[in-house]
């Protein structure tokens, strides 16, 4: 099941970014004080005590040209469609703006959660500044401090009362759930159609003309399916069909779904740099992932190009260098068949789980092929390997000094391990841990 979704939602220039690099834990958006200036990215995963959810900083989305309160209106409105739980951020030391009411016009429509946080109110002598805020309707109003990280936890203490209530899962753990990401117009929706041998998604060669994502179970071979089409979008307007960042929203939340992921490239056009940020999503989330080239039927080819593209790919992905790559038409059906099978192997690969014992034997006999390096004059000491868990297969090697496990060396065990298990299609992880 996906994670909730928390929003953050306001004027310029009253601290979206700052808050939301404080609930992430890291500096992800640009922080500067001008109006406007958020241009990284707006999505990340975060934790408050025993929830697990995402967060979008909504001042990130570039709308382009529109007039200021048009884009404060469609930034909010984004956040509206993909948020569980709104945290509406004013600026304590301005009072209530315009700008404020305009917002809080919007969201008084959403019919979600709505959170007031009122920042800037850095010490308590400043507490009395919240008062104003009660007008806004949003009942009580929460003191905080981006700068200071103050009054945080109250907050998200609050927004978590609204996550939804999840149960297991929507579908049973035997069922595969596999998503289509890509950039606009690479065939996603004819892909789906393909597979499942129906027009049951709409198709034009129009990018950004799928509005609705639609789950779509199918079974073969006694093996049930469900297939997240991500090409969705919520409602027609300029906003959903020319923000990139929208669209990479969509993704993720079908990636978080998704026990595997279908990367789908267009062959005729090739990579572009749009391919490698959206793939780099699901190797992020510890999804197995599949390279789909699609449009293979419109390329122009002789013994050698198939070849040479999967060494582009390999060379523009060097970060899923353990995905498979497929080439087919959605159009033609050419090679279609050979999908399914290789669904098959990422996901069984990304649950799969091998014995201590056996495990052991590789990781020494890597270290006897390869001794592990020295640093200073000490040397990495491995004592035993065991593997912790599955989607993705996560180990946890027991050393001497977490801090003499060097990438290099890291790179070299998961080799190994990947020589003798296999785990095609799948990211394997590996943490070092001091042994008490």
């Amino acid at each position: 099941m996906a994670k909730p979704v928390v929003a953050i939602v306001g004027r310029p220039n009253v601290g979206k970014s700052t808050i939301f690099n404080r609930i992430v834990g890291e500096r992800i958006s640009i922080v500067e004080d001008i109006p406007g200036v958020t241009r990284d990215r707006i999505y990340s995963s975060a934790e408050w005590l025993t929830h697990d959810f995402n967060i979008i900083d909504t001042g990130g989305i570039d709308i382009g040209d529109e007039p200021f309160l048009e884009q404060i209106r469609l930034q909010a409105e984004i956040a509206i469609d993909e948020a569980d739980v709104i945290i509406f951020l004013v600026n304590g030391r301005e009072g209530v703006t315009a700008a404020d009411e305009e917002v809080a016009k919007i969201l008084y429509k959403a019919k979600k959660p709505v959170v007031l946080g009122v920042n800037k109110i850095d010490n308590p002598e400043m507490r009395d500044l919240i008062y104003d805020f009660y007008a806004l309707g949003f009942g009580e109003p929460f003191p905080i401090s981006g700068s200071h990280g103050l009054g945080l936890g109250d907050l998200l203490d609050e927004a978590a009362k609204h996550f939804p209530k999840h149960g297991q899962g929507e579908y049973g753990e035997e069922v595969i759930k596999f998503s289509l990401i890509g950039r606009p117009n690479v065939g996603k929706s004819s892909l789906v159609n393909a597979i499942l041998g129906e027009e049951r998604v709409i198709v034009s060669n129009i990018a950004g003309t799928t509005r609705d994502a639609i789950d779509s179970q199918l079974k073969v071979d006694g093996q049930e399916y469900v297939i997240i089409d991500t090409a969705g979008m919520r409602k027609k307007g300029k906003v959903y069909e020319t923000t990139e960042k929208y669209s990479v929203l969509r993704a993720l939340r079908a990636i978080e779904r998704s026990d595997v992921v279908l990367v789908v490239i267009d062959g005729e056009e090739g990579i572009i740099e749009q391919d490698k940020r959206i793939a780099g999503y699901a190797h992020e989330a510890g999804r197995a992932v599949v390279i789909v080239v699609n449009k293979w039927d419109a390329v122009e080819k002789d013994e050698k190009t198939m070849k040479a593209f999967e060494q582009n790919i390999r060379d523009h992905f060097q970060f899923l260098d353990y995905a498979p790559i497929v080439f087919l038409s959605a159009k033609t059906k050419k090679r279609i068949h050979t999908l399914i099978p290789m669904i098959n192997t990422a996901s069984e690969n990304h649950a799969l789980r091998v014995e201590t014992s056996v495990l052991n034997d590789v990781i020494m006999d890597a270290v006897a092929m390869n001794p592990t390096p020295t640093d200073k004059g000490r040397r990495l000491r491995i004592y035993y390997t065991t593997q912790v868990a599955v989607k993705p297969p996560t180990f946890v090697v027991f050393v001497n000094d977490p801090e003499l496990l060097h990438f290099s060396y890291e790179r070299f065990l998961e080799n190994r391990i990947r020589d003798a298990f296999g785990f095609e299609g799948t990211p394997i992880k590996i943490f070092a841990r001091e042994r008490k």
